[in-house]
């Protein structure tokens, strides 16, 4: 019998192997036993006679045995020899299955680099990577040699005074940095938001079309998201008086409405803090584009026209930085500060360290004005070249913050265009799934301009040139 478990061991080592041989060792038995070719109970042989047979040290052959002890695949009885488990443990029943993206109306691909026309992402090639690395490494080695304590779960002050100064020299806003709390991007922001807020009524306001991940998140959060719609001076908000009276919460993209691009006017801005001041109801700002305005100079920011502590101003980094970055703030009404505090403390603390420190410096030296100028420049020559050779093919088209839209028939599915487009390594972003009914939608492409080099505008406004030619008004 012991011959039989003898020859049933016998495997060959891989000396090419990363693996290490150990694992080897252990992987071979752990696979013998597992498919039942070394039975339970079957004595197993001694780490000498093991060894000699594979042409390995016999602390080799322990270490293996040592690992599938802890595994608890076999039973070492001391003189009396090694043994396999008589009671092996539970393999877990995996269905294999193909799984979705999370939200796939929003993500097709998080494994690639940016691709031409994709939206919500800067350029590729226009980042300074050699600045933001040297930073990046400064950062992590004071990170690493800071005091073993707890982080302010609200952000690096750091940061948040840095954050504070910025607002208010390039979006009109004026906060200290205690009502600043840093998150992980504007979904954690959002969130935190919808946590902290104390919100009776269950409708919430949201711009028609919209980003589709605030409606979803309003959802999750147990409330109504109710859709209204916007016209040239932004969200209708005598239709969302009309609509929802209930309601005492909006959210809002003002300075640059997702995706259209226009902005809430000074009318609809005053309309919408004067409704939040009588009926006791909230602003969620969203300045997803902070001052990332290509024509003229940046609105001014919602929250810097409230004065009653009505508005949470949300931005990010990820359009300015990077996406990978995960990295957003809130400014918050000071009545709400420390409550949003001990709540950020609760659920969601703040991210990794290097990232905000990097962040700060960033900011603290200018690098993050002087990237923002030349990223603006840069943006608006690529949103021109692309204009020209729209104009080349006759599409119906308007600019839309970064991106520019192109119409098109309603009865045309814009999914199934952005689909065909991907073939040809492209990514626009069908304009349908930012509408909350399908019966409100209306079809069309949005061409993100960040990342048009010469050559990817040429070639990829060729292939998606081909897709539109039947569709276009």
């Amino acid at each position: 019998m012991y011959h039989q478990q003898m020859n049933k061991l016998r495997f060959s080592l891989d000396l090419q192997k990363k693996q290490s041989l150990v694992e080897q060792i252990r992987m071979n038995i752990a696979d013998a036993i597992r498919r039942g070719h070394l039975y339970e109970g079957a004595r197993l042989p001694s780490w000498r006679d093991l060894a000699v047979q594979l042409g390995v040290s016999r602390g080799t052959v322990k270490a293996a045995y040592d690992r599938l002890n802890d595994d608890q695949l076999i039973i070492s009885k001391g003189a009396a020899g090694t043994f396999v488990a008589s009671i092996l443990p539970a393999t877990p029943n995996v269905t294999e299955r193909a799984a979705r993206l999370p939200l796939p109306s929003l993500y097709q691909d998080l494994d690639s680099a940016p691709r031409p026309f994709q939206v919500g992402v800067p350029a590729q090639d226009a980042f300074p990577f050699k600045l933001w690395s040297r930073i990046m490494l400064r950062c992590s080695r004071q990170a690493v040699a800071e005091p073993l304590r707890y982080p302010d779960p609200r952000g690096e002050l750091a940061l948040r005074k840095e954050i504070a100064a910025y607002l208010a020299v390039a979006r009109g806003l004026v906060c200290s940095a205690d009502q600043i709390v840093i998150t992980n991007g504007y979904a954690g922001a959002l969130g935190l938001a919808l946590h902290l807020l104390p919100l009776e009524a269950h409708q919430v306001w949201i711009e028609d079309p919209g980003y589709p991940l605030t409606r979803y998140a309003i959802s999750l959060a147990g409330y109504t998201p109710v859709p209204i719609s916007v016209d040239s001076q932004g969200m209708r908000i005598e239709q969302g008086i009309s609509r929802a009276a209930e309601a005492r919460l909006a959210i809002v993209t003002a300075s640059q409405q997702a995706p259209l691009g226009m902005q809430l006017s000074l009318d609809r801005r005053r309309a919408l803090l004067t409704w939040a001041r009588e009926n006791a109801g909230w602003i969620i700002e969203d300045d997803y584009l902070s001052e990332l305005q290509l024509s003229g100079r940046a609105t001014p920011a919602l929250a810097s026209l409230d004065h009653d502590g009505r508005v949470l101003h949300i931005g990010t980094f990820s359009k300015t930085i990077s996406p990978r970055l995960r990295l957003g703030f809130m400014v918050l009404p000071a009545a709400l500060a420390e409550l949003a505090g001990d709540t950020v403390a609760a659920l969601s603390p703040a991210s990794a360290l290097p990232g905000q420190l990097a962040v700060a410096e960033f900011l603290r030296d200018g690098h993050y004005l002087r990237h923002i100028r030349r990223m603006k420049r840069l943006y608006a020559q690529r949103r021109d070249a692309l204009l020209e050779l729209m104009e080349e093919s006759a599409a119906v088209h308007n600019v839309a913050g970064l991106s520019l839209l192109v119409h098109l028939p309603d009865d045309v599915d814009d999914v199934h265009i952005a689909d065909a487009a991907q073939h040809f390594g492209l990514a626009p972003a069908p304009l349908s799934p930012w509408y909350a009914t399908d019966s409100a939608a209306s079809k069309g492409l949005l061409l993100g301009v960040t990342n048009l080099s010469n050559q990817a505008l040429t070639e990829g406004y060729r292939h998606l040139a081909g897709l539109l030619p039947h569709h276009c008004r």
